[in-house]
């Protein structure tokens, strides 16, 4: 499972996680930005990175691990300092460590030790979260995440039925990709029609931001209307991937066929920069 991507995508939708994660007053999520930082040198790029408004509070680096790394710290703290070289922030800064499961962390150096008892590394371990009860959302995904494929459908429809009690369409839209998306990377041989078909939701693809490009289309009776609806959609992914895309690469998604239109929805999970991005549509962008 890409779970890079993942949570990026919940932090970006998200802005409370990491401080219920870290178990801080969710209303200090206030006044971020969340982005995804790439540090030069080796190319070390944080999972990401919540940068304040203001300067003073504190800026937030994150690094989510998945599986076992020996390594881990030496890397992280690695990516710290070099960010902290580079950037030379004004702000006090915090290093947040998220392990998939304790057993995943490796042996503690003594170095390391030090920085953890100033508070300046908070670990989190999200199998803690498995089984709690919770209003939130972005904990419900992570819940989802972590559960066995035994588990992940039935979770996946009693978060669909909850979110149904949502009033907010934005965050109805963003919960439903999240869902489906976790379940496309927990069932890698089922096609997306026979994921919709298991999780029973029945609203899942009406609240989609592609039926309303859809229905845009349709009314209007011409197709290019479902083509521009369809950039649409894919422009708003960017951007909530990204953050604001320049209005030069917003020109160019809008140009796209419906055909590059489908390969770069399909490449989205895989691009990790701006770059990226500017570089697929050089490429795969210019095919019809």
């Amino acid at each position: 499972m890409k779970t890079d991507t993942l949570f990026y995508q919940l932090f970006q939708s998200f802005h409370s996680l990491l401080f219920e994660l870290i178990e801080r007053p969710i209303s200090e999520a206030e006044g971020y930005e969340f982005s995804s930082v790439e540090v030069k040198e080796k190319a070390f790029r944080f999972d990401g990175i919540f940068i304040p408004a203001t300067n003073d509070k504190p800026f937030f680096l994150i690094e989510v691990q998945f599986q076992p790394k020996e390594d881990f710290y030496w890397e992280f703290l690695s990516e710290i300092f070099l960010y902290l070289n580079q950037y030379r922030p004004k702000q006090e800064w915090q290093a947040v460590a998220i392990f998939a499961r304790r057993s995943f962390e490796p042996e503690i150096p003594n170095y390391v030790r030090e920085i953890i008892a100033s508070n300046r590394i908070v670990r989190v371990y999200l199998d803690d979260w498995l089984d709690r009860e919770t209003d939130s959302f972005a904990i419900a995904i992570v819940q989802l995440i972590l559960s066995s494929e035994s588990q992940a459908v039935a979770m996946a429809r009693r978060l669909g039925e909850k979110i149904e009690q949502e009033n907010d369409p934005e965050i109805q839209e963003q919960v439903l990709e999240l869902i489906e998306t976790v379940l496309v990377y927990k069932f890698p041989k089922l096609s997306r029609q026979e994921i919709e078909t298991m999780f029973t939701y029945s609203d899942l693809k009406q609240t989609r931001v592609y039926q309303e490009a859809r229905e845009e289309g349709e009314l209007r009776g011409e197709k290019r209307g479902l083509v521009k609806g369809q950039a649409t959609m894919l422009l708003r992914l960017l951007n909530r991937k990204f953050g604001q895309i320049s209005p030069s690469l917003r020109g160019k998604v809008n140009k796209l066929s419906a055909k590059q239109l489908e390969n770069l929805a399909e490449a989205l999970f895989d691009l990790e920069t701006i770059a990226d991005l500017s570089d697929w549509l050089k490429t795969q962008g210019k095919a019809k």
